[in-house]
């Protein structure tokens, strides 16, 4: 066999382009780095301006809800009042009626549950957020001790809280 002598070129890979710079230079004045910032803070505080408004509008709505959500179940609890005053007033008639004192008993348990509280008013101080004075008397004679003026003496219909919001308030007689 005959042997041939295979001559081979160098080959180089490198960019050659002329038309730009290895390293380009980019020259940015100081005025468009400032006009570039203020835009990041300003867009910076707009999206923290729409977050917060965002939080607030979500807050908000949350407080309505529940908002309406316990105006919703007060006003069905007032629904329930007079039949509380109804099984009140057949107790004072017949307070020996096991079939009354089990009435009251569960309707009491019910209105714990739910929240309702009967507000308490013999012996009190008039309060007016809590109590509606229909009749200023004076102190039974027979009182030991005497009340003092705007003493609650005598309560004509209960007043009920559900919560911490007043229900009903109670009507009451109070001494001079």
């Amino acid at each position: 066999m005959e042997e041939k002598d295979v001559k081979i070129d160098e080959v180089s890979i490198s960019e050659e382009n002329t038309n730009t710079k290895p390293e380009q230079e980019v020259e940015i004045d100081n005025n468009e780095i400032e006009k570039l910032n203020d835009q990041i803070t300003e867009l910076t505080d707009k999206y923290l301006r729409l977050a917060a408004e965002l939080e607030n509008t979500r807050r908000r709505a949350t407080i309505d809800i529940e908002s309406s959500a316990r105006n919703r179940a007060m006003s069905v609890a007032k629904k329930f009042l007079p039949v509380m005053d109804a099984i009140e007033a057949a107790q004072k008639h017949s307070p020996e009626d096991e079939g009354i004192k089990s009435m009251a008993m569960a309707m009491n348990d019910a209105f714990t549950q739910i929240g309702i509280t009967k507000i308490e008013s013999v012996g009190q101080i008039l309060n007016p957020q809590f109590h509606n004075a229909i009749q200023v008397i004076d102190a039974p004679a027979d009182a030991n001790p005497k009340p003092a003026p705007n003493t609650i003496i005598e309560e004509l219909q209960p007043g009920y809280m559900f919560g911490d919001t007043v229900m009903r308030t109670a009507m009451v007689i109070v001494s001079k």
